[in-house]
């Protein structure tokens, strides 16, 4: 379900994210209530042109063949977190949500203890990446939090979360958010690669 079947009167998102199918390379997208979306419109571009104007940057092919993927990707990824799940519950690490709970997102966070731990999981990670899987994610300091974070993304769009990642503040729970995989194949071969990147670290014994 999305927040408008529960009565909101517009939503918005990013294409970069779910939606888009891991094809879209930037953009938004707004849904409601007709005269919401045409103030919208006026307020993105001029009162009294709304939606006739707007560069679309040649990417409406992108936008549409993502929209039409999506369903497909979505679910590869929903896959993903379910198998993450399950792998690292048998491992007896805590896992939200766990392995057998109802998803309404496709984001998987593991508890994994230790600073290590998070390391060991984002190298895996990133390992897998079809970019950048030369590149060894550290912790580090970033704006807006009190502690180092760690990132893996080895995405072919900057910021894309349906893509495989994974990321977490370096602090007590020791909780990785890993998410995404364009097909379930990736997904499965990220969490494959963190478990033997966890084994190579004394962390975990397979």
């Amino acid at each position: 379900n999305e927040p408008s079947d529960f009565g909101a009167d517009m939503i918005v998102g990013s294409l970069i994210k779910n939606p888009g199918g891991g094809l879209a390379p930037t953009g938004g997208y707004i849904c409601g209530r007709a005269d919401l979306i045409e103030r919208c419109a006026r307020r993105l571009t001029a009162p009294g042109l709304g939606r006739e104007v707007g560069a679309n940057l040649g990417l409406l092919t992108s936008f549409y063949q993502g929209f039409f993927l999506a369903p497909t990707v979505v679910a590869s990824a929903v896959k993903g977190a379910v198998f993450a799940a399950a792998c690292y519950e048998r491992l007896g690490f805590r896992v939200v949500p766990p392995a057998a709970e109802t998803r309404h997102d496709i984001i998987q966070a593991v508890e994994l203890g230790s600073r290590e731990g998070m390391i060991a999981f984002c190298k895996g990670i990133q390992s897998a990446a079809p970019v950048d899987s030369y590149v060894t994610p550290e912790p580090s300091p970033m704006p807006g939090y009190d502690s180092d974070v760690i990132m893996a993304a080895g995405a072919f769009v900057q910021g894309s979360s349906i893509e495989l990642s994974a990321d977490g503040p370096t602090r007590p729970p020791y909780a990785v958010y890993f998410q995404g995989g364009l097909t379930w194949y990736h997904a499965k071969l990220g969490i494959l690669m963190s478990l033997q990147k966890m084994q190579e670290a004394g962390l975990i014994s397979l």
